[in-house]
């Protein structure tokens, strides 16, 4: 059992100042896997204390010193990147498989992604008149989930050490154990005292005091809408800058002129795009809209592909998707299950309770839904599981429309035959990631999405600029 019950706080491990303890639950076995501390606003304090010290010296760094300890970092990570993976299927249920190529490995591609970008960054130039330059913001302070653990806070811990800032970090409370792994990384690799500081508790404690404290100049946050609009609220005495990447109810929009061979790839694509991560994730496809026409083609396809995914034990190399991350989550997706059979949607594989024989653990059904209307809660609501609607539609107009119908705007998907036509669909929705004909994420592109989805981008050149300042200064031409 893990016992990870110390905080980092000004480059070493300290004992929290009050003795709560957590149990983090398994959610494959429902046992007990480890414990950690909940912290408070004392230990908060002495974080940002030990943050605001150390920016006085980081924030001065050249960018070789800064590309030295990003490198520095990726050599540490490398050499604990399977143990990272083994954390992350332990306490929240991906598969070894997902946890080994894309959870874990996506931490360490976003230090290498950091590294590629700091080596072209301009920090200052001329502007007819004036030179521009571009400073660190000061202490920043993370929040980050239990979903994608060290890829949420890969891609805000690298640019914010790129940029000479320095970190607080709150990680969920639900899966703990990979943060602890980095930020022995962190250690080894020698990020200087202060730089980069974590505390484990819970969002109203620890979240609420980093999010309002205000000597914290940034606050960057990523899970649920409610939880962000919590964020917004606390940091906005303060004027802090708030960057969030909140929720998604993607549109995967399937086009009318694919050949039947094409549209089998596309309709099983998005399944399987769908049910990875066994659907907890933000930018999932959980809408695909098909053409009324191809509707009964496109419930075919589902249906197989859906029953071909393996559930499994996450240590079993055949699993596709194992449990979701704990009984609360299991919960509500049950929950949204049943309003949406109730409001007349028609389950057409998978469906309410467990996988036959699967009693312990937290196993969903991969499930879809045809016969959804976009107004049903199934449609509107980010349910985060493996649970697909799906939605039919007569033009590429209303597909649009019902797209964009939706208070998030994270991402979306289109696929077609004429590349014209599908890039006149993207350029219509409201979200700041579009995936064209199936393609991969890429980790330069800024990600962050409109409406309820969040703001600010992550990522590339525009993550690094959420953490500076801009400063003009007049008369230098």
């Amino acid at each position: 059992m893990r016992d990870y019950i110390n905080f980092y706080i000004n480059g070493q491990w300290v004992v929290p100042e009050n003795r709560n303890k957590l149990a983090v639950i398994n959610p494959a076995t429902e046992q007990v896997a480890g414990q950690i501390s909940l912290g408070n606003a004392v230990d908060v304090n002495l974080a940002v204390k030990a943050a605001k010290e150390s920016f006085q010296s980081f924030s001065k760094t050249g960018k070789q010193e800064r590309l030295d300890l990003l490198n520095a970092i990726c050599v540490e990570y490398k050499k604990r990147s399977a143990e990272i993976a083994a954390a992350i299927t332990e306490e929240m249920g991906a598969p070894r498989w997902l946890s080994e190529s894309n959870q874990a490995a996506s931490g360490y591609l976003h230090f290498k992604s950091a590294i590629k970008v700091l080596e072209d960054f301009d920090f200052e130039f001329q502007q007819e008149t004036a030179l521009i330059r571009k400073e660190p913001i000061g202490v920043c302070g993370f929040i980050t989930p239990w979903n994608w653990p060290v890829n949420q806070i890969g891609c805000k811990l690298a640019p914010a050490l790129a940029t000479g800032c320095t970190v607080v970090w709150k990680p969920s409370e639900v899966a703990p154990f990979s943060a602890y792994l980095l930020m022995q990384v962190l250690h080894e690799a020698g990020v200087p005292k202060g730089v980069v500081n974590m505390i484990n508790g819970d969002g109203p404690t620890v979240g609420s005091a980093i999010s309002s404290h205000p000597e914290i100049q940034m606050v960057s946050f990523t899970g649920s809408t409610r939880a962000g609009i919590a964020v917004a609220q606390d940091a906005a005495s303060s004027i802090k800058r708030v960057t969030q990447e909140l929720g998604g109810k993607s549109a995967n929009i399937i086009l009318d002129d694919l050949s039947e061979e094409a549209f089998v790839k596309a309709v099983a694509g998005g399944v399987k795009t769908m049910c990875v991560n066994t659907g907890q994730n933000c930018n999932a496809p959980s809408r695909m809209f098909v053409p009324k026409a191809r509707l009964a083609e496109a419930e075919q396809i589902v249906i197989e592909t859906m029953q071909k995914i393996k559930i499994g034990n996450p240590d079993d190399e055949q699993t596709f998707a194992g449990p979701v991350v704990s009984q609360v989550q299991w919960d509500r997706i049950q929950n949204l299950m049943q309003e949406g059979i109730e409001e007349g949607a028609k389950v057409l594989t998978g469906g309410l309770g467990k996988p036959e024989g699967f009693d312990v653990g937290y196993y969903v059904k991969p499930t879809a839904f045809t016969e959804v209307q976009n107004d049903m809660k199934i449609a509107k609501n980010e349910i985060f599981g493996p649970v697909l609607c799906l939605i039919s539609y007569d033009s590429d107009e209303q597909a649009i429309k019902l797209a964009n119908d939706n208070d998030y705007g994270l991402s979306g998907y289109v696929s077609g035959l004429n590349q014209n036509r599908v890039n006149h669909v993207a350029n219509q929705l409201r979200a700041g990631m579009i995936h064209l004909n199936g393609a991969q994420m890429d980790r330069t592109a800024p990600f962050g999405g409109y409406k309820h989805s969040g703001n600010g981008r992550e990522r590339g050149p525009q993550g690094f600029e959420e953490f500076l300042e801009t400063k003009a200064l007049l008369g230098t031409g």
